[in-house]
């Protein structure tokens, strides 16, 4: 092969996401923190949520929607969220990446205006070098409810 897919390789390695050090032995796997998500937002545990992203993260749910920038306004819109008594399934197993992002398939059950509402979502985490969620895009919209 020639020096074009090593260059190509070794580029790849450099972008790779975030990887468990001495430092930070407790970091999450991408797969994980998506886990402990869905795993705290059915507990209804909005500070386990919020743990899981970087102090200026940034949420577009859905997205084309304007974005909650920074620690508070993560913060104000999970306390809100689990408040709902929305429950999250996993419509597929979580999905990684040779990089720094993650995804997953999912239903949100959840009563909304006085009716039980179904909401099909994907939402794809990017990492920052800790381990922690950088960006959160929702892919959903007006067809994805019943």
């Amino acid at each position: 092969m020639g020096s074009r897919t090593r260059t190509a390789s070794a580029s790849h390695r450099q972008r790779a996401g975030p990887v468990k050090t001495k430092e930070e032995p407790d970091m999450p796997t991408p797969k994980e923190a998506l886990q402990g998500y869905i795993d705290a937002w059915n507990a209804g545990d909005a500070e386990a949520i919020i743990a899981l992203f970087a102090d200026d993260a940034v949420i577009v749910d859905p997205y084309g929607t304007p974005p909650h920038e920074g620690r508070d306004a993560i913060r104000a819109f999970y306390e809100g969220g689990v408040k709902t008594g929305a429950k999250l399934s996993l419509d597929t197993p979580i999905r990684g990446s040779h990089g720094d992002r993650a995804a997953m398939a999912f239903t949100v059950e959840l009563a909304l205006e006085g009716a039980a509402k179904r909401i099909r979502v994907i939402d794809v985490m990017t990492f920052d070098e800790h381990g922690k969620i950088s960006r959160m895009e929702a892919h959903w919209g007006p067809d994805d409810m019943e």
